[in-house]
């Protein structure tokens, strides 16, 4: 999964809008306003990467088994992971860390807020 692949990703997420809060070089994506996942456009040493959230145990877990997946980059280390795009994590496991990310940005929201999310449609 190059960049561009990862930037469709995060914006096929029923209600994803995306934006540049922190300044050109870093795009973010939320859902019902709150982030789920941030990248920078500019790479670091040669690497492009994905921070998402994850539940602070699988976060653990999922540093242990790949090496391109990292404590979060500028970001609660309990929470955020960063995910290097091109390395040992699978295409597919990326996409599905994408989703878990959104389910727990909603999943902390208030229950009236889940539900509209819910009811939202798929654009």
């Amino acid at each position: 999964m190059n960049i561009e692949e990862v930037r469709e990703a995060c914006i096929s997420i029923k209600g994803a809008t995306e934006s540049f809060p922190f300044g050109d070089d870093t795009l973010v994506y939320k859902v019902m306003d709150k982030m789920f996942a941030y990248m920078g456009l500019e790479s670091r040493d040669g690497e492009f990467w994905l921070n998402v959230k994850c539940d602070p145990e699988k976060a653990i877990e999922l540093r242990e088994h790949y090496n391109g997946i990292r404590p979060g980059y500028h970001s609660n280390k309990k929470y955020w992971n960063t995910i290097v795009i091109e390395s040992d994590v699978s295409d597919a496991l990326i996409e599905e860390l994408i989703q878990h990310s959104v389910d727990e940005v909603i999943r902390k929201l208030p229950k009236v807020k889940q539900a509209e999310y819910n009811n939202l449609s798929n654009i």
